[in-house]
């Protein structure tokens, strides 16, 4: 299944958390073309998330301290909505045990 634009960007935001990779790395990462990286990480630039660096004859990226927060937040809200499913569940089994 086709990963969606903002499955795209958590990824690169993600693969990015702690080093410094080119946009062929990003594409290794992320499992896809390094042509629709390219168009990620200009938005992603654009929005002041990322920031290329020039080394030798590559640009690497690196997230921004902005980046990093909008990375944290939507590491939170991913773990706040399994934490809500999970409570979801558990009420779920608790109401069957109960009727049986």
């Amino acid at each position: 299944m086709r990963k969606s634009k903002l499955e795209l960007y958590e990824e690169v935001l993600s693969a990015l958390v702690d080093k410094y990779l080119s946009i062929e790395g990003l594409a290794v990462e992320c499992n896809t073309d390094a042509a629709t990286v390219a168009k990620r990480l200009d938005f992603l630039e654009k929005n002041r998330l990322v920031e290329g660096y020039f080394d030798t004859a590559k640009v690497f990226y690196s997230l921004t301290p902005r980046g990093k927060e909008v990375y944290r937040a939507l590491t939170v809200t991913k773990r706040l909505d399994k934490l809500k499913e999970s409570i979801e569940t558990i009420s779920e089994r608790a109401r069957y045990a109960l009727v049986f």
